[in-house]
């Protein structure tokens, strides 16, 4: 396993021995600070193509739609609470069938209705994303975003890319102001 930091990258294909078919993308947080009430973090994903927009609208994978890529990616369920050990949330990309003209997915994580409860990434710790190989549960590379942490309301956690015939993990840890319309229209998703 490798561990990144902010602007690392990584081959997943090496990593995981030459052959890798699916990987679960798992992003965990826990919240610092609170009035009393709860933080709901939501996992995104933008599947890009090589202009690094969505290819279509249905290329925002989130709680309202869970498939893309002709079901290559897959939101595997909505946490509302951050409760407990291990990932919060994941995401699945089945590497072996993404279309041809996806050159990249990038994970995301925005605090749902943060400006209405007054939240932002600064009150949140612990947040980290890993790359699990399906077939082993190999985690093949992790990224601890905890020093990245700012006042936004959303986050790039990473992308993961097409370099070749291999599969790359890249850690970015951005934050983007604005929330998660803002980050859609980002990536050229029609609000």
């Amino acid at each position: 396993m490798v561990s990144l930091r902010k602007g690392g990258n990584v081959s997943l294909t090496k990593e995981a021995g030459g052959s890798l078919r699916k990987v679960i993308v798992g992003l965990g947080w826990d919240a610092r600070i609170t009035d009393g009430q709860g933080f709901d973090l939501d996992a995104v994903a933008f599947i890009c193509g090589a202009n690094g927009k969505v290819r279509e609208d249905s290329d925002f994978i989130f709680f309202n739609n869970m498939s893309g890529a002709g079901g290559a990616v897959n939101h595997l369920g909505d946490n509302t609470t951050g409760e407990g050990d291990g990932d919060d949330e994941q995401i699945s990309l089945q590497l072996d069938q993404m279309p041809a003209d996806v050159a990249k997915i990038v994970i995301c994580v925005i605090i749902y209705d943060a400006e209405n409860r007054n939240q932002n990434f600064g009150m949140v710790s612990n947040a980290l994303t890993r790359v699990v190989n399906d077939s082993n549960g190999q985690v093949l590379a992790d990224y601890d975003l905890s020093e990245d942490m700012s006042m936004e309301t959303s986050m790039i956690f990473a992308e993961i890319y097409r370099h070749r015939s291999d599969w790359k993990f890249k850690a970015i840890g951005q934050g983007f102001s604005g929330g998660l319309g803002p980050l859609a229209q980002n990536y050229g998703v029609s609000v």
